[in-house]
């Protein structure tokens, strides 16, 4: 399960570069509806309807599909956070459930740079590198659903320390 913060557009092309396996996202199904975007995504990612039980369930059994096809899947837990203020929103339990209930370890990863070379705001933004940290993976296989909220609040911290860390240092 690889996981990361999620303040850009860039996130998702760099996620692309940075993972060395071949994965699938699970992003909200409100995207789909974006003009030309939305074609592509909805032929990429497992679409998830958050307001609808349903729906979280269907994503189970596809994620399950697609593990079973040696693929490795991506979420965003924080979802987007179009605020530039927000260093790292809260995350949602989602990718964090689906790891302990599939057995598969999790893979933190700090995008440092998106939101400043690319935000949520239109125009925004510089030229400049783009780093990307992957932290050590955090296995599951010893973890019960219970766990599902330490497992999400550890991850969250870690990326939150080095996004301050990195701020402190700029």
């Amino acid at each position: 399960m690889l996981v990361a913060n999620h303040t850009s557009m860039l996130d998702i092309m760099l996620m692309l570069y940075i993972s060395k396996n071949p994965f699938v996202f699970v992003g909200k199904k409100e995207l789909a509806t974006i003009p030309l975007f939305g074609f592509f995504y909805k032929r990429v990612c497992i679409l998830v309807d958050r307001k609808d039980p349903k729906s979280r369930i269907a994503v189970y059994r596809s994620v399950q599909n697609r593990l079973k096809q040696h693929l490795s899947i991506c979420i965003f837990p924080e979802g987007g956070v179009p605020d530039e203020e927000i260093v790292l929103d809260s995350f949602k339990d989602g990718a964090f459930r689906m790891a302990i209930a599939h057995n598969i370890p999790v893979v933190p990863m700090t995008f440092y740079d998106c939101k400043k070379r690319f935000s949520w705001s239109f125009f925004s933004g510089n030229p400049g590198t783009l780093r990307v940290k992957v932290h050590n993976f955090f296995n599951t296989d010893l973890l019960k659903s219970e766990s599902t909220s330490i497992l999400r609040e550890e991850v969250r911290n870690l990326i939150l320390h080095d996004l301050k860390e990195d701020k402190r240092n700029a």
